[in-house]
């Protein structure tokens, strides 16, 4: 009689089936806290790097395009000088040896905004580590249900 009344004093004092369930709840609702704590942490990480790699290449791409200039300049007069053997006015050679170091340089650049895209399309953005955690929360809650 004395183990009945325990019993029975356990589970009101627990609450029941309906408290069981309710904090069953509670407790999912704490593992998808986490889990969208993680993804949100994972997804900033992802952002920052790419913010900080397109600030990185954007300040590189100003002081490239200075250095390219000048350099384009110089080889422009240099690829100009190799017309002095044709009978052509100064103007004109200079525009011949302006026109193909300008047509080289916008072949490589193609070439280089081709590769450069290519590499982007390859990343994934699917973050891999909260994808992971779902799966096997997922397999988890299979088990238990």
């Amino acid at each position: 009689m004395e183990t009945r009344r325990s019993l029975a004093k356990d589970q009101t004092d627990e609450g029941g089936l309906p408290a069981l369930l309710a904090k069953m709840a509670e407790e999912l609702t704490q593992l998808f806290d986490t889990k969208l704590s993680l993804l949100k942490v994972e997804l900033k990480e992802e952002i920052d790097t790419y913010i900080h790699g397109g600030v990185m290449i954007l300040i590189g791409a100003v002081i490239v395009a200075v250095g390219f200039a000048l350099l384009n300049v110089a080889i422009a007069f240099l690829v100009a000088r190799l017309f002095d053997a044709f009978d052509l006015s100064q103007p004109v050679r200079y525009a011949l040896g302006f026109i193909l170091t300008a047509a080289i340089y916008l072949i490589a650049g193609a070439i280089m905004i081709v590769v450069s895209k290519n590499r982007l399309a390859k990343q994934s953005l699917v973050p891999k580590r909260t994808m992971a955690e779902l799966e096997r929360d997922k397999e988890w809650l299979q088990k238990e249900i």
